[in-house]
């Protein structure tokens, strides 16, 4: 299994590791402080020998990325303005508005999960559910009823009534 971190931190701990086993350090105290085994920096002094190329970075396994940072960057700016500004009737980001956005903007065909997971991922955005309030809501009333009727209906409730109404 490849391990975490990018491929230049990955080559520059292996170039570490064989300047420190041709200073004369132990290889056990190396594999220890690097957390690798002593096989690897075997491998790795061989492999510096053989070729000073050896050691250089490789890139990550996998298929290459269909957007590139800059392009994330981008999108990034599109989405902050908000769905309104690309012709949606709310600003509430989907995937398929999200997937919508990348298509009409970089020429890219995503699916809607895939989207979803650039988005939590590469952009740390997470999914928020939208609030739902009645359109029939009426905040003054319910902030004058928390001031005037609750604390009635609490007092008499703790006189002993059992409704807690008076009558």
């Amino acid at each position: 299994m490849r391990p975490k971190g990018s491929a230049e931190e990955l080559e520059r701990r292996r170039r570490r590791a064989v300047q420190l086993m041709r200073q004369g350090e132990s290889p056990t105290l190396i594999a220890r402080i690097l957390g690798v085994s002593r096989q690897s920096l075997y491998r790795w002094r061989d492999m510096a020998r053989a070729d000073p190329k050896g050691l250089a970075a490789k890139p990550p396994p996998g298929r290459k990325r269909r957007l590139s940072d800059a392009q994330l960057a981008q999108l990034e700016k599109l989405l902050l303005k908000g769905a309104q500004s690309h012709g949606w009737a709310n600003n509430l980001w989907t995937a398929p508005r999200v997937t919508e956005v990348i298509r009409r903007h970089f020429g890219i065909k995503l699916h809607p999960e895939h989207v979803r997971n650039i988005l939590k991922r590469r952009l740390g955005w997470t999914s928020q559910k939208p609030e739902r309030r009645a359109r029939e809501r009426n905040d003054e009333e319910i902030e004058r009823w928390r001031r005037e009727e609750f604390p009635r209906i609490k007092k008499n409730h703790s006189k002993g009534g059992a409704s807690g109404f008076p009558g």
